[in-house]
């Protein structure tokens, strides 16, 4: 009991050993990111990370809520700005879509989708307040614009339902480096389908 202790007291904060996560996915890829590496990184071992994590699927999905906690946040100020809804919907799209091939958030994004699979109801429900979370942003932004006369009066919830569909498609393609399919062409598509479907003619 007292190595446990020494053991709590001494390891780096939570955050800490999450950024690395996150930093070790970006520099090395996902399939580097073991307990036994991450726990060189961080000065711990990999038991000492079980003990804090109980699995790797719990690490995986508690580095992929931090990483959507700072993401929240980044959304937040762009969504609460004061441009137009229209500018800040570009914002959001832009937030979304990886920046590339292997984007950090992204891959571990996908990983945790895969292993959701086999998830408990804690996990997916945790999962589902991530998407909740970008769901209900884009709805109150669509509904403000067409309050505004801004955008065409449709169906908030059924648009942003839509929209998160394609932009989840694309930033696939982007994530995995589909040939034929990056992120200008998709920021291209997606401007396309908001044109004809949201602003209204002559916007």
């Amino acid at each position: 009991m007292a190595g446990a202790a020494r053991a709590r007291k001494n390891a780096p904060p939570r955050e800490e050993v999450l950024a690395a996560a996150m930093d070790m996915i970006a520099e090395r890829g996902l399939e580097k990111l073991t307990m036994a590496a991450l726990g060189r990184e961080v000065g711990m071992s990999s038991g000492h990370l079980l003990y804090y994590f109980h699995s790797k699927d719990e690490l995986l999905l508690q580095a992929l809520e931090w990483s959507e906690g700072r993401l929240g946040a980044e959304r937040g100020r762009l969504l609460t700005g004061s441009g137009s809804a229209r500018e800040r919907l570009a914002a959001y799209v832009d937030l979304y879509v990886p920046d590339g091939h292997r984007d950090p958030h992204w891959t571990l994004w996908l990983e945790v989708w895969n292993r959701s699979q086999n998830a408990d109801d804690d996990a997916r429900e945790r999962q589902a307040a991530i998407e909740g979370a970008w769901h209900r942003d884009l709805v109150a932004l669509l509904a403000e614009g067409i309050s505004r006369g801004q955008f065409r009066p449709v169906d908030a919830d059924r648009f942003a339902a839509r929209l998160r569909a394609l932009l989840d498609g694309f930033s696939i393609h982007v994530a995995v480096g589909l040939r034929g399919t990056n992120r200008e062409q998709v920021m291209g598509h997606v401007r396309e389908f908001i044109a004809d479907s949201l602003l209204l003619p002559g916007a």
